[in-house]
């Protein structure tokens, strides 16, 4: 380690079962570094964390070294940004926001990320830094928790909101679409505002709107599970003893991320209700559900005929929906990705 240059702190930064955040993976790399770091060195961290973890908890660990920032090593933060299943934006053509601990460790951090990004902002502090990245997140949070609360609204009232959405987005200015489903997933969305909502109540501040984005999100899987329930309802069937078969466990579409995944929320409440759950995802061989194991099942017109009922949780394009569409009895769609075949044997969310 100490022959690098360059030391880039990429670990993970989870919450807590209370919600606080939980620095040991950092805490734990710093550390690792403090024990070898030479002078000269650049120190970057890229965790998603809360404004003024780089100031007030990895450089005080470092210089325990004996060696000061800015003047023997450079220290920065520098937040990931990434788009997992994105064909257009990469490492290279994503702008790198840099912040660093002085002047000095900024203009080294911008140097380095120069080489290979074609666009490099800097910012006065890693504290901003830290922020923008928590700025980013929460407004996906904060937004995507309205279109589900549409989506709850529009449902009381017998209004597709998927239709409502793309008639609003036909505006060319003053809207954003974003879209409801079954919940929040990724290793980010979920977690990173109640980092922003811890370090807000150490200040003094009340952020009542980012948790309640969070609080409304949350409720999503269940609110999936209760319009399941009205659909099978409708066919004189019901959920306990029901053959449930969900298309896509990952949290995104194309891509085999299920870190906090709604999917698996969705299939737990299933098969605590009685269901016969099982599940199939292209990018997706096995999950556990409360310590069963399922392996993803290969779709065709025998299986989809043998299901009561066939939940889409996440949109892969590699589904069949055509296929989908004619041979399942009933489908409840999350994702509105069979919106295009107009089936009398599909509920939308």
């Amino acid at each position: 380690m100490g022959e690098l240059d360059t030391i880039n702190i990429c670990v993970p930064t989870p919450l807590r079962k209370n919600k606080d955040p939980e620095l040991s993976y950092i805490i734990a790399a710093v550390e690792v570094i403090r024990n070898h770091i030479r002078a000269g060195q650049l120190i970057i961290l890229e965790s998603t964390t809360y404004p003024g973890t780089t100031r007030e908890v990895v450089l005080p660990i470092l210089e325990e070294s004996g060696l000061k920032a800015g003047s023997d090593f450079f220290l920065a933060y520098s937040p990931e940004r990434v788009d997992p299943g994105n064909s257009i934006f990469h490492t290279q053509n994503i702008p790198k926001v840099v912040g660093g601990i002085t002047p000095r460790c900024a203009e080294t951090a911008v140097f380095f990320y120069r080489q290979y990004i074609d666009n490099v902002f800097s910012v006065s502090s890693t504290d901003c830094a830290e922020m923008v990245k928590l700025l980013e997140n929460t407004f996906r949070s904060v937004n995507i928790a309205l279109a589900n609360e549409m989506a709850l609204t529009c449902h009381s009232f017998g209004i597709n909101v998927w239709e409502v959405i793309e008639a609003a987005k036909t505006k060319p200015f003053g809207f954003m679409p974003f879209y409801p489903g079954p919940g929040l997933g990724g290793h980010c969305i979920p977690v990173d505002p109640y980092y922003l909502t811890w370090k807000a109540r150490m200040k003094g501040c009340e952020p009542r709107l980012i948790e309640l984005a969070g609080h409304i999100n949350s409720q999503m899987p269940a609110f999936v599970i209760r319009g399941m329930a009205d659909a099978l309802n409708e066919k004189r069937k019901c959920l306990n003893g029901a053959k449930v078969l969900a298309l896509g466990v990952a949290y995104k579409r194309d891509t085999n991320d299920v870190r906090e995944s709604p999917a698996l929320q969705v299939l737990l409440g299933l098969q605590e209700k009685g269901c016969e759950i099982c599940f199939s995802d292209p990018y997706v061989p096995q999950i556990t559900i409360n310590e069963t194991n399922l392996n993803s099942v290969t779709l065709s017109p025998e299986l989809l005929q043998s299901m009561d009922l066939v939940v889409v949780l996440t949109d892969h394009s590699k589904f069949d929906y055509a296929m989908i569409a004619r041979f399942s009895p009933l489908i409840f769609d999350t994702r509105n990705a069979l919106s295009d075949l107009a089936q009398p044997n599909v509920y939308n969310l």
